[in-house]
């Protein structure tokens, strides 16, 4: 006898997150920002799970600030991600977003954040995804 899949019929987890940058402090293009998260022990952009009710900008504007210490302007939407997780399909919408500013303070859930130039943010990226919304905002929201 088989057991029924209750998260097939739940639907997709939904998130929201961004691409977030700032001016390079040397004066010279751009820094990306990227989140440490130790439980996957992973790079990536700050990203996280809806709330009921939420808008994905609003989540999306939430997580920034949860995850770096940051508020942020949101720019030009990016692309939707959709992947699995432990089997359950997963659909993340992203912005570009620029800086107003913050202080970043660590947690269980990020313990690192680190402005990088985009070249080095992309070889530091962990997953190809990752990669490809980083390109995305150097071909498109900050033209």
């Amino acid at each position: 006898m088989t057991t029924p899949d209750r998260d097939r019929d739940r639907g997709p987890i939904l998130a929201a997150g961004c691409v977030l940058w700032r001016p390079a402090v040397s004066g010279h293009g751009i820094e990306i920002a990227l989140v440490h998260r130790p439980k996957y022990a992973d790079w990536s952009h700050p990203k996280g799970k809806r709330k009921r009710g939420e808008t994905a900008e609003a989540c999306a504007l939430r997580e920034v600030l949860e995850e770096t210490g940051q508020l942020c302007a949101l720019g030009p939407r990016l692309s939707t991600v959709r992947y699995r997780v432990a089997g359950r399909p997963k659909e993340v919408a992203y912005w570009a977003a620029r800086t107003l500013g913050g202080t970043f303070a660590p947690s269980r859930e990020v313990d690192r954040l680190s402005w990088l130039p985009p070249a080095a943010a992309r070889a530091r990226l962990t997953q190809p995804r990752d990669r490809e919304l980083l390109d995305a905002l150097l071909a498109t929201a900050l033209r």
